[in-house]
């Protein structure tokens, strides 16, 4: 399953790229002064999904910005609690993503992020995140579904309304219906399977 979550942008590349293409030409301006969704952009995340069978993986990469409102280390009491009421939010994709549906139970959670490292047993692995000025958090889910074709919808509302400062998600998306590329908001939070 991993393996076909990495292939996932590379399978959708052609549509990202039409996409691409269309949103630049309706919006030259806005990116000229906001710069693209490939580099740092607070308020923007991606989001790769891929339901294969019974196994649903997702996959969301954002800005801290938009998750913790900053990106440095946490040092403040505010900020930590900042930060573990974020991580503690990520820890349920169900809500997060609308998942309500197809009977589906988390067996794998990984996050990432040099500001959810306290141990120095993970602080290792994360030290290139440190010297950034841009930090990144990570999120990464698999799922078993008993009924997989009750899942018809994958829906982000509660995603832009727990997170406020996200404002859009890139989202690459394999399915029973195929491969589909999609930009959705807090306005259209939600993307059929």
């Amino acid at each position: 399953m991993r393996r076909l979550l990495l292939a996932l942008p590379f399978a959708l590349l052609p549509l990202a790229v039409a996409q691409a293409n269309e949103h630049n030409h309706a919006h030259a301006n806005d990116h000229a002064e906001h710069g693209s969704l490939d580099a740092h952009e607070h308020g923007a995340a991606r989001l790769n999904v891929v339901l294969d069978g019974q196994a649903l993986e997702l996959e969301l990469e954002s800005p801290a910005m938009n998750l913790v409102g900053f990106e440095h280390a946490a040092e403040s009491d505010a900020d930590k609690a900042k930060v573990a009421a974020a991580r503690s939010q990520l820890q349920d994709p169900q809500a997060l993503f609308g998942l309500a549906a197809g009977n589906c139970t988390v067996s794998e959670t990984e996050l990432e992020s040099a500001l959810f490292e306290e141990d120095e047993e993970h602080k290792e692995h994360h030290d290139h995140d440190e010297g950034s000025a841009h930090s990144e958090i990570h999120a990464h889910y698999q799922l078993d579904c008993k009924k997989p074709g009750e899942l018809k919808q994958l829906n982000l509302g509660e995603l832009f309304k727990r997170f406020p400062a996200t404002e859009k998600i890139q989202v690459q998306l394999i399915g029973p219906n195929g491969q589909q590329g999609v930009e959705l908001t807090p306005a259209k939070p939600s993307l059929s399977f």
